[in-house]
């Protein structure tokens, strides 16, 4: 088994790239961080550094398995704080994961209750959307490629469906809906990331109206993408909830025809179901959104 001394050690030689500043941080003596590295070597079968002049470099095996530690290191930090908050008396912490536009529309006044309620509990929030990760409460958009994990239990929130973003002197404009297959010959704007779910659902439905959209500008956001279709450069189409206000001189259509639509669910490990602060979360959530 390995000691987490000794990776600790390894991690600060590579950062410090010395054994001396690295004694120097950790408190020891040049000669028991050597003596910790070699020791880390024989219990490893790797070679972790190599002799550069008069000092030393870590080889590729070296970095590798300082960078895999650090997943390490922060889970025992959260096990830390846990066992701070449970030696304080204090409910505890919670770590809920969001994407974007979901946190942009519910998070700070689900937060602020949740502070109001719980002023001792610990929050941790994370952007899932791009870091990945398993927090106690999930908010996530279905993929249906994804099954989830058996550990959670899943509660539907709502189901999103997405909206054309067009100019007010477009042809469309004032149109109560519009098919799918109607934006097959426009210009679109891309406001996803490439492999993002959300994305995934509006190609799905645009291959099911017989197309592949023509993007004329990539960007990664929505609030990106609505501010060329302003400059005239093309349509884009993106969950309502994405849009929230609108620029002067935009205005929305509701596809159809497909209709595509995300379903927009919240995670909850079966570990913290009881949790009162879990629960709660939830429960703001539903209300929120109605």
């Amino acid at each position: 088994m390995l000691d987490l001394l000794r990776l600790r050690v390894l991690r600060a030689v590579i950062a410090t790239g010395s054994i001396r500043a690295s004694a120097t941080a950790l408190g020891y003596t040049p000669s028991a961080v050597s003596q910790h590295l070699a020791t880390l070597q024989r219990e490893t079968g790797l070679r972790l550094f190599e002799r550069a002049g008069r000092g030393i470099e870590a080889t590729a095996a070296g970095r590798t398995l300082a960078a895999e530690a650090e997943t390490l290191f922060e889970a025992l930090s959260q096990l830390e704080q846990v066992v701070g908050d449970l030696r304080a008396g204090r409910v505890g912490s919670l770590s809920i994961g969001y994407f974007g536009s979901a946190g942009e529309s519910w998070l700070a006044p689900v937060v602020a209750t949740l502070r109001a309620e719980f002023p001792e509990l610990r929050l941790d929030l994370r952007m899932t959307e791009f870091t990945g990760g398993d927090p106690d409460v999930d908010i996530f958009v279905e993929d249906a490629s994804v099954e989830r994990a058996a550990h959670v239990e899943v509660h539907r929130l709502v189901d999103d469906p997405y909206l054309a973003v067009v100019r007010t002197d477009d042809p469309l404009a004032g149109s109560s809906e519009v098919p799918l297959a109607d934006l097959a010959e426009r210009s679109w704007v891309d406001n996803d990331l490439r492999q993002g779910a959300c994305r995934q659902i509006l190609l799905a439905a645009c291959a099911q109206a017989g197309f592949s959209p023509s993007f004329a500008v990539e960007t990664h956001d929505y609030r990106t993408a609505i501010s060329f279709v302003a400059t005239g450069i093309g349509i884009t189409v993106i969950p309502e909830l994405g849009i929230r206000e609108l620029p002067g001189g935009l205005t929305t259509i509701p596809v159809v025809a497909p209709r595509p639509v995300r379903h927009i669910s919240a995670a909850v490990k079966k570990s913290v179901v009881d949790h009162p602060a879990a629960r709660r979360t939830v429960d703001l959530l539903k209300t929120l959104i109605g």
